[in-house]
This record gives C-alpha cells, sequence and structure tokens, in this order.
C-alpha cells in the first residue's frame, strides 16, 4: 500500500462517518417541518388553541427562548443534559420525573422520549455533554412538586442560583453560584418580590437581573407535558397519544 492510498483510505473512512454523524443530522434538523395533526388521533378534545388546529407547536418563545440563550452563555449544558434517551439506549423513560409525570391515576401520561421538535426555535439544542448534575428536561416539574414543596417555585430556583448549596440536603452540591446575575440594590420601602441577602445596615439586598429571569422563565419551562402527535411518541404504551390528556399549558 503507497501512502497515497493509505491517506485517501484514511480521509474516506473519517470522512465518511463525518458525513453521516454530522453534516447529514445537521441539515435535516435545521430547518424541521411542521407535523402534520392525524384528525381523531393526534388532536385534545375540548381544546380550543394551537393543541387543536393542523400542526404541531412546541412550547419555545419569548423570554423563554431569550433564557435558553442565557443557559448556554453560562455553560449549564456542560453539567446538565436534556435528553430522554429512546427505551433501546437506557431507561431514561422510567426514571422518576426524568421523562416526565407518571399516570398517577388521572389518566394522563406525559412520560415520552426526546424529539429535536423540543429543540425548536433554540439557536441549538442544548442535548448536554455530561450528567454531572441531574437531566433538565422535566426540571421545571421537579422543582414546582418536590424541590420548592408548596412555596414559590420561581423564589427557590434564584435561591438556588445564589446559593446552590444553602439548603442541608444540597450541601454537596457541584454547581457554582450566579451571584454575578443579581444586582446590588438600594431598598427604599418594601422589599422587591424576589429580593435576598438583605442587609439591614446598608439597606440594600440582591435582586435578580434581566438574564436571570430569562434563566428562570426558562429553566421553569422545562416540562416535557405537551401532547406530542403520535409518530413522535414513543413512550410507555398508552392510550393514544392525546385522546385523554388536558390541554397543554403554554408558558
Amino acid at each position: 500500500m503507497t501512502s497515497r492510498s493509505f491517506f485517501l483510505g484514511l480521509i474516506a473512512s473519517f470522512g465518511l462517518a463525518w458525513l453521516l454523524v454530522v453534516v447529514v443530522p445537521f441539515f435535516k434538523m435545521r430547518d424541521l417541518k411542521p407535523i402534520v395533526l392525524k384528525e381523531g388521533v393526534d388532536t385534545v378534545e375540548g381544546a380550543t388553541g394551537p393543541e387543536n388546529t393542523q400542526f404541531y407547536f412546541p412550547k419555545r418563545t419569548g423570554r423563554i427562548a431569550n433564557g435558553a440563550a442565557v443557559y448556554a452563555a453560562n455553560g449549564c449544558y456542560l453539567c446538565h443534559t436534556q435528553v430522554i434517551r429512546p427505551t433501546y439506549a437506557g431507561n431514561d423513560t422510567f426514571r422518576s420525573d426524568w421523562a416526565g409525570r407518571k399516570d398517577n391515576g388521572d389518566g394522563v401520561d406525559t412520560r415520552r422520549e426526546t424529539n429535536a421538535w423540543d429543540f425548536q426555535y433554540e439557536k441549538f439544542a442544548q442535548i448536554g455533554t455530561t450528567r454531572l448534575g441531574p437531566d433538565f428536561s422535566n426540571l421545571g416539574h421537579r422543582i414546582e412538586d418536590e424541590y420548592a414543596k408548596g412555596s414559590d417555585p420561581a423564589r427557590w430556583l434564584y435561591q438556588h442560583l445564589l446559593d446552590p448549596r444553602l439548603e442541608v440536603d444540597r450541601e454537596s452540591s457541584k454547581c457554582p453560584s450566579f451571584r454575578y446575575l443579581f444586582d446590588e440594590v438600594k431598598i427604599q420601602g418594601n422589599l422587591p418580590e424576589y429580593a435576598f441577602n438583605y442587609n439591614a445596615k446598608k439597606k440594600t439586598a440582591l435582586v435578580p437581573d434581566a438574564d436571570a429571569k430569562a434563566l428562570v422563565s426558562y429553566l421553569l419551562s422545562l416540562k416535557k407535558d405537551d401532547a406530542v402527535p403520535a409518530v413522535l411518541s414513543f413512550g410507555p404504551k398508552k392510550e393514544a397519544a392525546t385522546a385523554s390528556a388536558a390541554p397543554a399549558k403554554k408558558n
């Protein structure tokens, strides 16, 4: 074998893999086409919004989209994934709260795998690189149902961003503090709704800035509970994808 044929073979081997794994998926997913809903199968009974139109609309707009940019800029994806893997690749669908809410007798089971449309309107799919921290696919549900424990979910999350190790059961958390997303302001009169670390002597407190507000909106929106079309639903076997589900809550 000559050096020329060796290098050509090497380039072809790596080039083909790069083409199939990177280039082709990129061009297929960069401009996702709307998913057409099948009448009687994918429509939500009684819904009057986008849920009962001809196409499937994922929920990623407004300040949520701005929060996705803050999430990316701060490298949150380095420690947290947003991927519920297919059953053949792992057991994510059956992990508690990772893939959605299990049917607890109310007839609603939102557990499902991740699909490309979950990242529509974001600049890139924040699937993550490692699971140093928990998966965030359904973080919004966990904060509301478990972490905040009946209190204001947004306030709990702001406090966590400010001091991730404040709570006793989170003393070993590896999450860094996002103190720089809070401004120290002079307080005149009543404390703002989301004010922390009030200093009575200086009459100052920390309040979230615009980036912090956008980030919290984004994190609280992470709920894979929108009723996806049957063609995108590969989760646990259940009734037709959206036949008995309540209309998905839009943020």
